[in-house]
């Protein structure tokens, strides 16, 4: 038999909870009535504002310019005007300025021309995907443009694009490939050009078989050279990490980058941001969210402008069937709990879940037991780390490879004496900065 693939270090299996949405076809969100569009909405620096209030804009304008080396440029989701900047706090708690936007009440239909990106060269190509805000679809936001700038002194043979969603309730990029797969793979081979890669393979993980399926008859029809991969199902496998261990079996030393091993890795999400910008001239101004969790009404894949309320995404979805316990932007195991239903989604936000009533548990001292060892994808000693941070002792924790943990939470989920591991390496990791 042959074996799946999938990285060989720690992981955990929980359960996908994927039921809930999965079946559900992407719905456009009908035009809230104001859209909250904040100016640091991917890693790195906060865009610069370059509209003011009581200025009018239009869909797909530029208003948010990249303020930096690692920034990227924010551009208005509708036509409408702009009722007032302020300041707001992220479902992350990135605390930024925001435009409050007042949509008008007939918007532009979007450009039907399209571009032939083949005539275009890599650098043509890269300069667009600046342009238009393009930034990792898959939570971490890290600017496209910065990513797939390559140094001349670097060589990457294989793009691999991440479509694992191994994150338990999230269905978005599940069904961007099955309903923009053909637009996912031409994105996925724009980038292949940008970055001379020879290899291009799609990681699928085995729940998705109907994905899998889907994509291959995409690959072969086009004649694209497209590997698709089905991968075992394990958390976190979605990290770029654990993938290219799994896809290439490389492993990425410490500190270091996929491009020292010759990898690029993306979502499969940008991929199709990115052929909708190249091809299409739409910049990153809406997204798939997926909208779930036992206590909504009607768990949907939405497509949301970006700056959408979550109150309106809840709202379209029904409303709560019965009262959540927790409201969390992203996934259960790396999203942020947050309270605020005026919370504005951004670019990087891949699902709104609310959850019923969790188990309550209380924490006892270390067991020793090494599970959070067995668990840890990168071969971190967690109880360790968690000593040294409880104890003050940040410059130990930041030599024992503290900067290496992924925040995954498979330490958390396995320890049976239910230790806040993953807050305490986030706060490890703040206060050991601050040391340096």
């Amino acid at each position: 038999m042959q074996r799946i693939p999938t990285f060989s270090k720690g992981g955990v299996h929980p359960d996908d909870r994927k039921v809930y949405s999965r079946s559900a076809a992407i719905e456009r969100l009908p035009m809230p009535s104001e859209l909250i569009v904040a100016l640091s909405q991917h890693l790195g620096a906060p865009a610069k504002a370059l509209k003011a209030k009581g200025d009018t804009v239009m869909k797909g304008e530029k208003i948010g310019e990249a303020s930096g080396f690692i920034s990227s440029d924010v551009h208005s989701p509708v036509s409408g005007s702009i009722k007032e900047i302020r300041k707001v706090t992220l479902a992350n708690s990135v605390q930024c300025d925001a435009f409050v936007i007042v949509p008008d009440e007939v918007q532009p239909a979007d450009p039907e021309e399209t571009v032939d990106w083949q005539s275009l060269d890599g650098s043509e190509l890269l300069s667009s995907i600046k342009d238009m805000g393009i930034v990792g679809m898959g939570g971490a936001t890290f600017p496209a443009h910065v990513k797939f700038s390559i140094p001349k002194d670097k060589k990457v043979d294989s793009f691999v694009v991440n479509g694992v969603e191994c994150e338990p309730y999230l269905t978005a990029d599940y069904r961007i490939m099955l309903e923009k797969g053909e637009q996912a793979l031409e994105g996925a081979m724009i980038v292949a050009k940008i970055v001379k890669a020879e290899r291009v393979i799609v990681g699928v993980e085995m729940n998705k078989p109907d994905c899998i399926d889907h994509l291959k008859e995409i690959v072969k029809e086009k004649g694209y050279p497209i590997e698709i991969v089905g991968l075992k199902m394990k958390y976190p496998q979605g990290d770029e990490k654990q993938l290219l261990k799994a896809i290439l079996n490389r492993e990425i030393p410490s500190g270091k980058l996929p491009l020292d091993v010759g990898a690029v890795v993306s979502n499969i999400g940008t991929c199709n941001a990115i052929y909708e910008a190249i091809v299409l001239k739409k910049s990153l101004y809406e997204r798939v969210i997926s909208v779930t969790g036992e206590c909504i009404a009607n768990p949907k894949n939405v497509l949301a402008p970006v700056g959408t309320k979550m109150s309106d995404l809840l709202d379209f979805c029904g409303g709560f069937s019965k009262e959540p316990e927790k409201l969390i932007s992203g996934g259960p195991m790396m999203g942020f709990s947050f309270f605020d239903t005026e919370t504005p989604m951004t670019k990087g936000s891949s699902g709104l879940l609310a959850l019923g009533a969790q188990k309550k548990y209380r924490s006892t001292a270390c067991l020793n037991c090494g599970r959070c060892v067995a668990a840890c994808p990168i071969a971190l000693m967690p109880a360790k780390l968690y000593r040294y941070i409880s104890n003050g002792e940040y410059e130990e924790a930041m030599n024992t490879s503290l900067m290496d943990c992924k925040e995954c939470g498979c330490c958390a989920y396995v320890c049976p004496a239910h230790l806040p591991l993953v807050h305490t390496m986030k706060t490890g990791k703040k206060l050991g900065r601050k040391k340096k």
